[in-house]
């Protein structure tokens, strides 16, 4: 790590130079971007201890026919692989950690699969996301089980006052096609919003010759999803509101598991969240919410004799929540309460199908002049493996107005997964919960609207649970790494950049964790003409290993994305997006093909 550091440090500061020199800056708005997720309260995102990326509506809408799992992996400190394109099996790796060390979050509602432990990304409608919130690091001793690598939470469309109709149809490669449309209003008093989607994608081939366990099937592997979302806010009395969400989309998914047969399966995603929301006192504000989320599969063909038909693996997550946010001389304090049940109904028998946790949490997040702080500490009650308490404390300090340092560090917990425990002939009821610890430290330069980061972590995670046929808790696994990131504007150009450098190491055994590259490079500009923006991406990932052996190698790539969005009248506006444009082959994971050159157009409507 020695040259890479060093390398690092003379880039930092050949970056923090050039930015003093800088001519017709401006202020890059996500400095001081309001966000959640990091402490549960809203704080502005210069002031935290813990790092945090907002994706927002603009970028979203940018991603044209790419999918959740692709807009994520554009961001420092991700990597992603998937088993194909549209609708296919998606892990997210946030700081090298395992794809079921990613908590996802729907509106502050947990989701994903309890038998596999991993959150369902790959069913998600777009169109529906207001704005994306990534947490890096622990958020464990605020969420729970899970966040090792961190945190993943999606706000949907909310209401506004007014009246405000949109619409949008997009076209592209492999027959996509996508319409949508969206109605906010509201008042003072009552907004509310309701939006409806329908995806259709022909596809490609998800698999190809090198794919495990003879998979192979050289068919066209289509999806298509239909999907609603609402939102509804009511202030009934003064600084007391009822608020409910609802997201509910349903897939059918076409994918490889031998050849001759169509393998077909129906994936259902449903949230549901309801509370009540105000002010005891002055500094005081309580919340009360009830959630459900669903997360559901059915596969419904398949060309494996392995498989019974139809197989069904579906997990139910019921929240109950109580949330206190107090203001105090000495910042916001958090306190609260929360029970969480996990269950599961499916084809495959398990001997225990259902868990429970009841929580208790308590933080405290300020600043002051130079000074911020957080601290959380949280006690988590499971069913199965008792109490487990988790804690979380971090401290940042403005050297000068342009200089920040931070550090923090943190623990995790993760519950082994149903699969892990209890499936039949594979599971390993003896299996213990993972126990983390994180250091972060940081370093930061922002002036005349540059900004320029470099964040150092170290992740260790005792008792790792192997990715092998029976799962066994293994002594230990680090995760080292180094993020640098530049984002800026020299006039009418943005500019962002990010290089991670990871190694992501099993201890036992000396190897390099699979999937996880050890270095990624992502660089991006805007160029904003008025009635014409136009905007590019290149993300170049080394190579990995595909197994924990180490014994085979997935090739590094280089992609290139382009848009470019037309004001075509005062509320339309016509997009063009080419991605992968030099039609680069590449795998994230072995036998899995993996979107070529495809374009997208979509024509916008959105009153100003």
């Amino acid at each position: 790590m020695k040259s890479p550091l060093k390398t690092l440090r003379l880039t930092l500061l050949a970056c923090a130079s050039y930015s003093c020199y800088s001519v017709q800056a401006q202020p890059v708005s996500v400095l001081d971007k309001v966000v959640t997720t990091a402490t549960r309260n809203e704080s502005k995102s210069d002031t935290l201890v813990s790092e945090v990326i907002v994706i927002n509506r603009a970028q979203i809408e940018a991603a044209g026919g790419s999918t959740l799992g692709e807009l994520l992996s554009r961001e420092a400190g991700v990597q992603f692989s998937s088993n194909g394109g549209l609708g296919k099996t998606t892990g997210i790796f946030i700081r090298g950690a395992e794809a079921r060390h990613t908590m996802l979050l729907i509106d502050g509602v947990r989701f994903g699969s309890a038998t596999t432990g991993t959150p369902t990304f790959e069913n998600i409608p777009l169109e529906a996301i207001e704005r994306i919130e990534i947490l890096k690091g622990p958020g464990s001793a605020l969420y729970g089980s899970d966040g090792v690598g961190g945190v993943v939470q999606i706000f949907t469309r909310a209401g506004t006052s007014g009246l405000i109709g949109s619409a949008s149809l997009t076209a592209g490669s492999h027959s996509y096609t996508r319409l949508s449309a969206e109605l906010r209003a509201g008042t003072d008093r009552l907004t509310y919003a309701i939006g409806a989607q329908k995806v259709r994608d022909g596809g490609f081939s998800a698999t190809n010759s090198k794919v495990p366990f003879g998979n192979f099937n050289s068919d066209r592997d289509g999806f298509s999803q239909t999907s609603v979302n609402g939102s509804i806010r009511w202030s009934f009395v003064p600084d007391w509101s009822l608020t409910a969400k609802v997201l509910r989309a349903d897939g059918k998914n076409q994918f490889d598991d031998g050849p001759v047969i169509d393998t077909r399966a129906n994936i259902s995603t449903a949230v549901f969240t309801t509370g009540v929301e105000g002010r005891v006192a002055a500094n005081w504000k309580t919340n009360v919410s009830y959630s459900i989320s669903n997360d559901r599969y059915k596969q419904t063909s398949s060309a494996s004799t392995f498989v019974t038909i139809p197989s069904i693996f579906n997990t139910k997550q019921t929240q109950f929540g109580w949330k206190n946010d107090v203001k105090t001389p000495f910042g916001t304090a958090l306190v609260g309460v929360e029970r969480l049940t996990q269950s599961v109904a499916s084809s495959t028998r398990y001997t225990v199908d259902s868990r429970t946790v009841n929580s208790a949490y308590l933080g405290l997040n300020g600043t002051s002049e130079q000074h911020s702080w957080q601290a959380n500490v949280r006690s988590d009650k499971n069913s199965q493996f008792g109490q487990n308490t988790t804690a979380f404390v971090g401290y940042g300090f403005a050297i000068t107005p342009q200089w920040r340092v931070s550090a923090s560090h943190g623990t995790s917990f993760v519950a082994p997964t149903f699969n892990q425990l209890y499936f039949p002939s594979f599971g390993n009821p003896s299996l213990q919960p993972e126990k983390g610890k994180n250091t972060d430290i940081g370093l930061s330069y922002t002036d005349r609207g540059q900004s320029v980061k470099l964040i150092h972590f170290e992740n260790n995670i005792r008792g790792y649970i192997s990715n092998t046929t029976l799962a066994s808790n293994i002594p230990r696994a680090t995760i080292e790494g180094w993020t640098l990131g530049y984002d800026g504007r020299l006039g009418p150009i943005a500019l962002r950049a990010s290089y991670d450098l990871l190694d992501p190491k099993n201890e036992l055994t000396g190897k390099q964790l699979a999937r996880r590259s050890r270095n990624q490079l992502s660089v991006g500009a805007d160029y904003d003409f008025g009635v014409v923006k136009l905007s590019g991406q290149l993300l170049s990932v080394g190579s990995r290993f595909d197994n924990a052996a180490n014994t085979v190698t997935l090739n590094s790539y280089t992609t290139v994305d382009l848009m470019a969005d037309y004001r075509v009248a005062k509320d339309w506006t016509l997009q063009a997006r080419i991605n992968n444009l030099t039609n680069k082959e590449f795998e994230t994971a072995l036998g899995y093909n993996q979107p070529a050159r495809s374009v997208f157009v979509t024509l916008r409507f959105h009153p100003k």
